[in-house]
């Protein structure tokens, strides 16, 4: 018996060919409609602060991956990326491994498309205003995400470092975006129809005052119990969905308001999952506000990780 080849070994350019952000977003969608087993992340401690994560998931006999990701903070000293990821797809019926894929590409995209998705459900249909709030790598997709979805005409772009939002905006716009960079937060936050946040925020950067009726918040990068994006008044005047039940354990700008009695477990509406069923209604009024805030889950990075396994065929 001829040996079988070993799992083919998909790069980052070859991995953001195949995640279009509009094919993403419908794979996404279908994958919270059939749900998938998607344990807690594993986390295991490693010397000198560094860590291994491994995220797995599986949908029965039809698909099964895990994603492992080394994070080891002091690397910039030595000029390398803290963080580190592969993907590794295998046969669900069988658990012959398929492919290793570029894991960064597939969890920034994944993230931003997951924005996108429940941007379908609670953004305004005429939304064409976007603010992004950041400049790193997931913030740097959200414009073609949100463009997926809903018919963005102007994009502003805030990041801490003023020198960020203009790199950002510049390349945007070399991409053919009508973008600007802003150095006045609550001016660009109170103009926006759509907020998108992706930063390592530890401290509200967005708040609810500044925010005009009917603004839909999005917020990606608070990940820990510890961080914020937005304050306590953004959360307790808006309808709140969350991706999974992971964002009532890990995100600050849920966490930390359910447990100062800002607001109560049902202030949260529904999830991603509830959404794409049809199970609860998302928007409801025009001049609603709403916000999503998401932790990430294994299930997307395993839509993603088949979508990238059927553009390149499989073994």
């Amino acid at each position: 018996m001829a040996p079988s080849p070993g799992p083919a070994m998909i790069d980052a350019a070859r991995t953001r060919a195949a995640l279009p952000m509009g094919a993403l977003v419908d794979a996404l969608h279908e994958a919270f409609v059939q749900g998938a087993e998607a344990p807690l992340r594993h986390r295991h401690p490693l010397p000198e602060g560094a860590a291994l994560l491994l995220m797995p998931a599986w949908q029965g006999r039809s698909a099964l991956g895990v994603k492992i990701v080394t994070v080891f903070p002091g690397n910039g000293a030595l000029g390398l990326n803290a963080v580190s990821s592969s993907y590794l797809l295998c046969d669900g019926a069988t658990g012959k491994h398929l492919a290793m894929i570029d894991g960064n590409e597939i969890t920034g995209r994944r993230t931003a498309a997951a924005s996108a998705l429940a941007g379908r459900f609670l953004a305004r249909a005429d939304a064409s205003h976007l603010l992004i709030v950041g400049s790193g790598h997931v913030a740097g997709m959200m414009a073609e995400a949100w463009s997926a979805v809903r018919p963005i005409e102007r994009i502003t772009v805030w990041n801490l470092r003023a020198a960020g939002a203009e790199r950002l905006a510049a390349e945007l716009r070399a991409q053919g975006y009508n973008a600007a960079a802003s150095q006045d937060l609550p001016e660009a936050a109170g103009a926006a129809d759509i907020v998108s946040c992706a930063t390592l925020s530890q401290s509200a950067l967005i708040h609810g005052a500044w925010l005009r009726p009917g603004t839909h918040l999005d917020l990606v990068g608070a990940y820990m119990p510890t961080m914020r994006e937005c304050d306590d008044n953004a959360v307790r005047q808006a309808r709140v969905f969350i991706d999974t039940g992971a964002a009532l354990a890990e995100a600050g700008d849920i966490v930390q308001p359910l447990n100062d009695g800002v607001i109560g477990a049902d202030h949260v509406a529904g999830t991603l999952f509830s959404l794409c069923r049809g199970e609860v209604q998302g928007r409801e009024s025009a001049d609603q506000f709403t916000l999503f805030k998401s932790v990430g889950s294994a299930l997307e990075d395993l839509a993603a990780a088949a979508l990238v396994m059927a553009a390149h065929g499989r073994p």
